[in-house]
């Protein structure tokens, strides 16, 4: 993938921004699918108001050209100056300052990339359960894990080697965590990734996902469980410690 630039594209066409005298011919030339002008590898097919990308995390962006500028309204709005545009070339600044040449594709294969118009996020996507019977002393306790899949939307901005912004999007999880001390409920909660605020960066939790509740330990202390938190297709994580004392209170700190 040479070209991604943009996320919440389909969502955004419900609140399109209100047009500035946009460049409508400009717009009509940029329909059909563009080619990284150096490999010929596909960027982005143009369709209406909708860019669409070939790679499988990129959801389409709407945009406009506004005099000689390129404007994407993806998570935020970014402008691209365009220093050149004909029927099959299209050629315009990236926020590096480095001038990104595409051209138009003529092989009708090139099409196939874009069967899908909705790509599908990268996440768990499945129902995780785990029943854990730990021993302290005398006692027996039964926790209870169970990892959920939601709809809520985790954006991930970077760019590309082109210096172009790409918002990539992954869907959260919820996970939640019972204690049982026989038949007496220790501890009963659910947890979301705004449960960690204090333990975790604001800018990373921003961009992470609340992955997984693994068992740790069990000691004086009481029930240790370690909370995952990973940014996604990245090196970066957190990981929380949960304590579930003998009496049901919770203590959380950074491992």
């Amino acid at each position: 993938m040479i070209l991604a630039v943009g996320l919440f594209g389909c969502k955004n066409k419900g609140r399109q921004p209100a047009a500035l005298q946009e460049d409508r011919k400009a717009k009509q030339m940029l329909q059909g699918i563009w080619l990284n002008e150096d490999d010929q590898d596909v960027a982005f097919q143009v369709k209406g108001d909708t860019i669409f990308y070939p790679d499988s995390t990129s959801q389409p962006v709407y945009f406009q050209i506004i005099k000689d500028t390129f404007v994407l309204h993806g998570a935020s709005d970014i402008k691209y100056p365009i220093l050149r545009q004909t029927p099959h070339i299209f050629i315009f600044r990236n926020q590096e300052g480095e001038e990104v040449s595409l051209v138009m594709s003529n092989n009708p294969d090139d099409a196939e990339l874009f069967s899908d118009k909705h790509p599908k996020a990268l996440n768990q996507n499945q129902l995780i359960k785990r029943d854990t019977v730990v021993t302290y002393g005398n006692e027996r306790y039964h926790c209870y894990v169970q990892v959920n899949p939601t709809t809520y939307k985790v954006v991930k901005t970077s760019y590309n080697d082109d210096g172009v912004a790409v918002d990539n999007f992954y869907y959260d999880n919820i996970v939640n965590l019972h204690v049982f001390h026989g038949s007496q409920k220790l501890f009963s909660s659910d947890f979301r990734k705004q449960a960690f605020a204090s333990k975790v960066p604001k800018d990373f939790l921003e961009q992470a996902v609340l992955s997984d509740l693994v068992f740790k330990s069990v000691d004086d202390k009481g029930i240790h469980y370690v909370a995952s938190l990973v940014i996604p297709d990245s090196m970066s994580s957190f990981e929380v410690e949960l304590t579930v004392s003998f009496s049901g209170r919770l203590q959380m700190a950074v491992v």
